[in-house]
């Protein structure tokens, strides 16, 4: 039985009937990228044109997933020239994937944020589209990436199925109804354990087909943070408290629980960020809503959504990287973004320390063994001097910090050859002639 494409999918039939696939490069073959070049190889109306991978090993295995053998290129035009002949080009070389011609959008898939903003500036300089996966660099500088996506006439965009992206699909939602919205966040997937260190996690992380440090990021807590922040920086809520509540609201109880103590809950304000580890709101997302009158408070409660004065709208699931192409999808034949950052952030993810570092110190990778994330208003992190998390790998530590504490810049040096360090050294010293931290701290 034949099913009549509708919505998105007739939309992307129509133009690819008229213009082609959308061809996307994809920068990355860890789990994710390899999650994405599986499901796009299911997507009508779609085409993976190119990986751009060092790990040219591992972008192979991909390919071979779904019966693919990638074609060595190593310049746009070779790129070029294995889309056109029906192949998937692969390449070490991410600007060698920018430069193609053929490429219509590129999805960051690395996870680091030095790497991501190389990969979406060399993008925008090719006049390509960009999806970013990578949330810990749109934290950090993602107002500069957008900034320089709109100077090229592109597109610049989170990710669909992650969860900062779903819940500002369901806040979306909420606002065009007119609810006041509350609180909106995630539940937490993995168990919270803020000490987390890879060496613990290696075997689940060789059962569930994962990286033990990626792993850890989850456990840790600094995924949850870092998506939050993410979250309210396209929104312009923020963290009711440093860290925010993490209550263990289960899914029936979170719109008692994250309200206003006016309302019975635990919040100072409405207008939140935060997550719950209650039982049955992993792996969904969720946002608060009250409505502003009566009789829609009356028909929400007849229709039982709760018992009011305030709701959930409840996502159960993100799919995370199989949702992604998506967004590439919606920034090509659209022109639209899924998920944006505001031109002034409002929260921060900064950098907590695992364990007791010392002089001369050099900090690894997120969800490893030195810190993890934490996240603030952008506010107290700028008046506190904190070190963003987007900058902690690589940073030489100068003084002693506890195991516990926050790590600011007077703690430790960032890796002042890295481009995103530089871009937000830029944004720091714009930010303090246009909003000095003096005039906030006197008001």
């Amino acid at each position: 039985m034949s099913i009549a494409p509708v919505g998105l999918a007739a939309s992307l039939r129509a133009h690819a009937q008229k213009h082609g696939p959308v061809t996307v490069g994809l920068a990355g073959a860890g789990q994710m990228g390899t999650d994405m070049i599986v499901q796009m190889a299911l997507m009508p109306g779609v085409r993976l044109g190119a990986v751009s991978e060092l790990n040219l090993a591992a972008a192979s295995r991909a390919l071979a997933l779904v019966d693919r053998q990638g074609v060595p290129a190593s310049s746009g035009t070779a790129v070029d020239a294995a889309i056109e002949g029906g192949g998937v080009a692969l390449t070490e070389d991410y600007k060698a994937l920018c430069a193609a011609g053929r490429i219509d959008v590129v999805i960051d898939a690395t996870g680091n944020p030095n790497v991501g903003t190389l990969v979406a500036l060399e993008a925008f300089r090719s006049g390509k589209h960009v999806v970013m996966l990578n949330v810990e660099a749109d934290i950090c500088i993602g107002r500069h990436l957008m900034a320089e996506a709109r100077r090229a006439g592109v597109v610049y965009t989170g990710a669909a199925g992650d969860e900062p992206a779903a819940t500002i699909e369901i806040v979306g939602f909420a606002q065009a109804l007119g609810f006041d919205v509350i609180a909106a966040g995630k539940g937490k997937n993995n168990p919270l354990k803020f000490d987390a260190v890879p060496a613990d996690y290696e075997e689940e992380a060789r059962r569930r087909d994962m990286n033990a440090r990626m792993l850890v990021e989850f456990v840790d807590g600094s995924k949850t943070m870092i998506e939050m922040v993410a979250v309210a920086n396209a929104t312009g809520l923020v963290p009711d408290v440093p860290g925010m509540h993490g209550p263990a609201a289960t899914r029936d109880e979170l719109a008692q629980v994250l309200c206003t103590r006016a309302d019975g809950g635990i919040l100072s304000r409405p207008g939140v960020v935060d997550y719950s580890i209650g039982k049955g709101v992993a792996p969904g997302v969720f946002c608060i809503v009250k409505p502003r009158h009566p009789r829609v408070l009356e028909r929400m409660t007849d229709l039982k959504v709760g018992p009011g004065p305030c709701y959930t709208i409840f996502r159960p699931y993100h799919l995370t990287s199989l949702e992604v192409p998506l967004s590439a999808i919606r920034a090509v034949i659209a022109g639209a973004p899924d998920m944006e950052p505001l031109d002034r952030p409002v929260a921060e993810c900064v950098t907590v320390a695992k364990r007791d570092l010392a002089p001369g110190d050099r900090l690894g990778k997120i969800g490893e063994t030195d810190y993890r994330g934490f996240a603030m208003t952008w506010e107290d992190a700028r008046s506190e001097g904190a070190l963003p998390l987007g900058l902690a790998e690589g940073a030489q530590v100068v003084r002693p910090v506890k195991a516990g504490e926050r790590l600011t810049y007077a703690d430790c040096a960032p890796d002042e050859s890295l481009l995103v360090t530089q871009i937000r050294r830029r944004l720091d010293e714009a930010d303090a002639r246009q909003w000095p931290i003096e005039r906030r701290l006197s008001a």
